[in-house]
């Protein structure tokens, strides 16, 4: 396997079809798997010792699930799929596992299920460069910028040496053109809201340079979101992050949404509880307002727990 071909595979994993919401998983498990590799060269590792961890991550990361079992059973289904070209899996005899296996957590414990990912694949990763590049690709492909550091700590995954040496031309798989963001949108969403946050307000400058504000895209640019002002939302730094979480989210009338699952102890913690249901703000006039079908997309993709009620 050369570069280019784990770039590739990588780029092709093949998502779950969870209705019409997006699923993570994959990704997920292999950029948890990088940072176990980057820390101990070797990604060999049982279920049992996967579960937790990257559940917590699909969890975090994916679209909520209303189930207890199945979010603490979340590791199992790209424990199971994960495409074998990559991912060799095997049972405590050394037999190897299908795709076709129940993607059961106990029975993946009791059948002793391990896995790594191919000796091909950890000789391409031994190089820093490469390591890196793989983990850019993931990100960008299914993620969004303001989850990226996040991300990365819960991986443990320090890339910053590799980054600066990674050749951005060689990150991309031939035949595969990443979208780049268009230039400009930061600066009309961010005019558009009058460099103010749509959530809470705020407008910090140093100066005549606004500080601590940026253009949230509503639907993920990495999925198909346009860089365009209605799919854009002005927001201090902080509730960017709490929306791109699934902390904070919307209704289709354009008011606030906290997550039940967020909790808080102190005032400035339980100041986030009370955006909910508060309207967001306007743009200024001539500006286009979110499109509703964006809206929509993140709710049933970022928020968690989506059906949560205004008055909850």
């Amino acid at each position: 396997m050369t570069r280019d071909e784990l770039m590739r595979s990588l780029a092709a994993l093949r998502q779950a079809q969870i209705g019409s919401r997006r699923a993570p998983h994959k990704p997920l498990l292999v950029l948890w798997l990088l940072g176990r590799f980057s820390a101990s060269g070797s990604t060999a590792v049982t279920y049992g010792e996967a579960e937790d961890p990257v559940s917590r991550l699909i969890n975090d990361f994916g679209p909520a699930v209303t189930s207890v079992a199945r979010a603490r059973q979340r590791a199992a289904m790209p424990f199971v799929h994960l495409e074998r070209d990559l991912w060799d899996l095997r049972d405590r005899d050394g037999v190897p596992i299908g795709p076709d296996v129940a993607e059961r957590g106990g029975l993946l414990r009791d059948r002793g299920a391990h896995g790594r990912l191919r000796p091909e694949v950890e000789m391409l990763l031994a190089d820093p460069g490469t390591l890196a590049a793989a983990a850019r690709l993931l990100m960008e492909q299914h993620f969004t910028p303001a989850l990226d550091v996040l991300i990365r700590d819960a991986v443990g995954l320090d890339l910053a040496d590799a980054d600066a040496d990674a050749d951005e031309t060689e990150q991309a798989p031939r035949g595969r053109r990443r979208r780049r963001r268009r230039a400009g949108f930061a600066e009309e969403v961010l005019l558009a809201y009058g460099y103010a946050c749509a959530f809470c307000g705020f407008d910090g400058a140093l100066g005549r340079h606004p500080v601590g504000l940026e253009a949230a895209h509503v639907r993920w640019h990495s999925q198909d979101g346009p860089d365009e002002v209605n799919n854009g939302l002005a927001l201090c730094s902080l509730h960017h992050t709490l929306f791109d979480l699934g902390v904070l989210g919307l209704l289709p009338d354009l008011r606030i949404q906290v997550s039940q699952l967020y909790v808080a102890r102190s005032r400035a913690g339980r100041a986030v509880d009370d955006l909910h249901g508060q309207p967001v703000a306007t743009g200024r006039p001539g500006r286009p307002a979110v499109e509703p079908e964006f809206v929509v997309w993140h709710g049933k993709q970022v928020f968690k727990r989506p059906g949560a009620q205004v008055g909850r």
